[in-house]
């Protein structure tokens, strides 16, 4: 989906949209081209690529990779950057968020204008005779995956009682009241998916009846019924492939995920397809890229810094495993700050712990290099009094990319970095990990120890070990798999500890971490939450020192302070958004 002509398209269908009415709590201008064009083979493809397009045109709080609601809200990093930039952040890094924060509004505007334009399609094709019947069926099962994505969107961030809107509604303005919980309504979507969905398709960034079935599955685990998405998940892993008929298997090398080279690879089960055109290369975290200028990768604007949390989280003993009992936060630390004040010193450098290789996967260390950039330089980091150290880093684009066109510093407005890498929404090591999670739940120990230990076999090859110009590794890499004789094979407590702790690790900086705590429960999610702040208080006090406990009933976010007002009140007076209990 990288071609040229796709994105041509998408600008056609686009002025088309306009004509339709698209405007259904997002505000499109009104064009002048009659709908009548659509109503063709073509047509519906326009219309079904423009579905697609909402998934690279984001926002920074509308980004369907959530580095703002999943990343830094759920402890994985620091807004970073300075305090002054983007301010509305502060708030949420802080768990202090307003119904009035602008990052909340912009997720909710890209779920409806997503929904909207999938409402569209299927009224439209609805409407044609002559369509060819297979057609139809890829067709219809691409939008309801699709509008199923959108709302489960909507779901992780601000709960299940959200308005529904489908295509039976055809108001240009509908007013809907959020007093259903549209759980059955998605999965009833994802089912459509499945029975209409082939399993592969002519471009790679298709869903295909496996994607559908993978979110199903998500889906599933975040509404809490795991036994339903257990054999679900189960197929996936034995069964499935990709669009374009690859197995799914998990890839020797990791950075083969991140890599516009090696896109939709066989670990990819569903990636928004990014490229190197004008506004298409990953707007929604374009400021989330080492600071620094002209010869760093991005060069703005030092958001989305790792976490000092984070970063102890991959200590491990010397056995090679994690540390359970959370003493990866006592000292020793895996980087210190640096004494040496003078002019382009490294701000920190790194012990000799001993680490999980990951970290220097997912996490910008200085003195460890940075892919093919070398070591990272200082101004790298914007403002380390805000941000702390560390630097993101598993979507930065290499040199490598820059130079062969496929990234630049001013993709995303003619300001802002982005690139041609496309990142993927459901992958294969993200369900084998929720699979882990439903074997431990039937005390199937041995089985979950499995699949977390097929996942560590990937993280310790040889090729996931970063090295120095001298071959040697570049730091004190040790990672093992946990042993037969090991507590988790026997005590499920500890089973559970240990594979939401490998997602901790092998999902790092992917904008997860935030609603795995919040599927995990209230009271657990708060905790976590509270012993974050605490941890990160050592290292920047003054901007944690202010943060709150975040409640045990906020697993969700309110609902836009912008949206209840424009939605209004019915004829009785009643308002058709009302805040969830915790948020009133």
């Amino acid at each position: 989906m990288k071609n040229n002509i796709v994105f041509l398209l998408i600008g056609i269908a686009t002025l088309l949209l306009n004509a339709c009415g698209e405007d259904f709590l997002y505000k499109a201008p009104q064009g002048s081209i009659d709908q009548a064009a659509l109503m063709n083979q073509m047509g519906i493809d326009l219309l079904t690529t423009t579905a697609y397009a909402t998934l690279t045109e984001d926002d920074w709080g509308a980004s369907p990779f959530n580095w703002t609601f999943g990343g830094m809200y759920g402890g994985d990093a620091n807004k970073g950057s300075d305090a002054n930039d983007q301010s509305v952040l502060n708030d949420m890094e802080k768990y202090s968020v307003q119904s009035n924060n602008n990052y909340i509004n912009q997720k909710w505007i890209w779920v409806y204008k997503g929904a909207k334009r999938v409402n569209i399609a299927l009224q439209i094709m609805s409407g044609i005779n002559d369509l060819p019947e297979t057609f139809v069926k890829k067709r219809n099962g691409e939008l309801h995956f699709l509008r199923a994505l959108f709302y489960f969107e909507g779901i992780k961030v601000f709960g299940p009682f959200i308005p529904w809107v489908d295509e039976t509604i055809t108001e240009n303005d509908p007013k809907i009241h959020n007093d259903i919980d549209i759980y059955p309504k998605v999965l009833a979507d994802i089912d459509i998916a499945i029975q209409d969905l082939p399993e592969s398709q002519d471009l790679p960034g298709r869903a295909n009846v496996w994607a559908a079935k993978s979110l199903k599955a998500k889906i599933l685990m975040q509404k809490g019924e795991m036994a339903t998405a257990k054999p679900i998940l189960k197929d996936v892993i034995d069964n499935g492939q990709t669009s374009n008929g690859l197995k799914y298997g998990l890839e020797n090398d990791m950075n083969a995920n991140f890599d516009s080279y090696r896109d939709n690879g066989k670990e990819s089960i569903f990636a928004v397809q990014f490229s190197n055109d004008y506004n298409n290369a990953n707007t929604g975290m374009s400021l989330c890229y080492p600071h620094g200028g002209a010869g760093s990768p991005g060069g703005c604007c030092g958001f989305y810094q790792p976490s000092y949390e984070l970063a102890n989280s991959f200590k491990v003993g010397t056995d090679g495993l994690p540390l359970l009992d959370n003493s990866y936060r006592n000292k020793p630390y895996v980087s210190i700050k640096n004494p040496s004040t003078e002019k382009d010193t490294p701000l920190s450098i790194n012990t000799d712990v001993p680490v999980d290789p990951r970290i220097d996967f997912a996490i910008g260390r200085f003195g460890i290099p940075y892919k093919d950039w070398g070591l990272p330089k200082s101004n790298w980091v914007r403002d380390m009094g805000n941000g702390g150290f560390f630097m993101p880093k598993k979507h930065v684009y290499t040199q490598k990319e820059l130079d062969a066109g496929l990234a630049d510093g001013g993709l995303s407005a003619g300001w802002a970095p982005g690139s041609a890498i496309n990142l993927q929404y459901l992958s294969l090591r993200d369900i084998i990990l929720l699979y882990a999670e439903c074997l431990a739940n039937d005390n199937d120990l041995t089985g979950a120890m499995g699949m977390v230990n097929q996942i560590r076999t990937r993280a310790a090859g040889d090729v996931n070990i970063i090295k120095l110009d001298d071959g040697k590794p570049a730091a004190n890499y040790k990672i093992s798999n946990y042993p037969l004789t090991h507590t988790t094979f026997t005590n499920k407590d500890m089973c559970v500890k240990a594979i939401r702790m490998e997602r901790k690790l092998e999902l790092a900086m992917e904008g997860q971490r935030w609603f795995d705590l919040a599927r995990w429960g209230g009271e657990y999610m708060s905790q976590q939450i509270k012993e974050y702040i605490d941890f990160e208080k050592g290292y920047l006090f003054t901007k944690f020192s202010a943060a709150v406990t975040l409640d045990a009933s906020k697993t969700m976010f309110p609902i836009p302070q912008t949206q209840v007002q424009t939605m209004g009140v019915d004829e009785n007076g009643k308002p058709y958004l009302v805040q969830p209990d915790p948020w009133k």
